[in-house]
């Protein structure tokens, strides 16, 4: 159900590459509760994506390429947006992750460093970028927010995550830090969301996901949080809400960040053991 959340709000939602993606669900949530968007992706993820298929589902939204490793692309990405919109923005979801040496199985003891730097600009550093660029061309309004994907790898080890795991700790830090001065001088927030393990097209890319969802499920007392509810997460982020929140990371994972072990888990492993 809709309740114009978002009525009068402008954004750009980076990330959206097919149903399954966090940004995806954000994006159709955003429209649904009345705000007007802009999609944004690298140029190589529109030609693999559908995001002309969510384009259409969102009232048309313009579709505008840019790297986010890249801040002139930034820039004509954020000058573009603020000419559709006539003005400032009020959102942005940062849904941006890639790491080489996990898309070619590399373990993180044998790690290729260009690819690691790669993965630390695309994964992290690219959110410094579009907070950069946006207090500089002035595209935010007051009382914006700002709204970041991580994950809890950032602060726990698990292994098939690699080096992403660096880069979502730097990302986080960075939401902190620009979140200070963003805050100070325009009021602008910065949050991380730090999501359940989730199915969507980056996410299967690691190593041992589907054991590690399971598990992930079995320790949460509520369960993984879907894609589906990190969009409703988000958009209450998003609003008027939430106005006094940021330089958080904010744990949208059923409980799994509070909880050391879960009765279901250890019924199981006893199950698996024979005890």
């Amino acid at each position: 159900m809709a309740h114009q959340l978002l009525k009068g709000k402008k954004g750009i939602i980076f990330g959206a590459l097919d149903e399954r993606s966090m940004a995806w669900k954000t994006a159709l949530r955003a429209v649904e509760e009345g705000a007007e968007i802009v999609l944004s992706n690298a140029p190589i993820a529109l030609r693999m994506g559908k995001i002309n298929e969510l384009s259409k589902l969102c009232n048309n939204a313009p579709v505008i390429p840019a790297d986010a490793t890249s801040v002139a692309d930034l820039e004509a990405l954020v000058q573009k947006s603020m000419e559709h919109f006539g003005g400032k923005m009020d959102f942005i979801l940062h849904s941006i992750g890639m790491s080489p040496n996990v898309r070619k199985a590399i373990p993180y003891t044998d790690t290729n460093y260009d690819n690691f730097l790669k993965t630390l600009d695309i994964s992290a550093l690219s959110l410094h970028k579009v907070l950069q660029t946006c207090m500089k061309m002035d595209a935010l309004n007051e009382w914006s927010s700002v709204v970041a994907l991580s994950y809890i790898a950032a602060q726990r080890t698990f292994p098939g995550y690699n080096d992403m795991a660096e880069a979502k700790a730097l990302m986080e830090s960075i939401a902190r830090s620009f979140g200070y001065h963003y805050g100070f001088a325009k009021k602008v927030r910065v949050n991380t969301v730090s999501q359940s393990p989730t199915i969507t097209t980056a996410g299967s890319g690691v190593s041992g996901f589907d054991a590690f969802f399971h598990y992930a499920d079995k320790m949460s007392p509520l369960g993984n949080a879907s894609a589906e509810d990190c969009a409703n997460f988000c958009l209450m982020m998003f609003s008027d809400y939430t106005r006094m929140v940021t330089m958080q990371n904010l744990f949208h994972d059923g409980g799994f960040s509070n909880t050391g072990v879960s009765q279901p888990l250890i019924e199981e492993m006893q199950q698996n053991a024979g005890i």
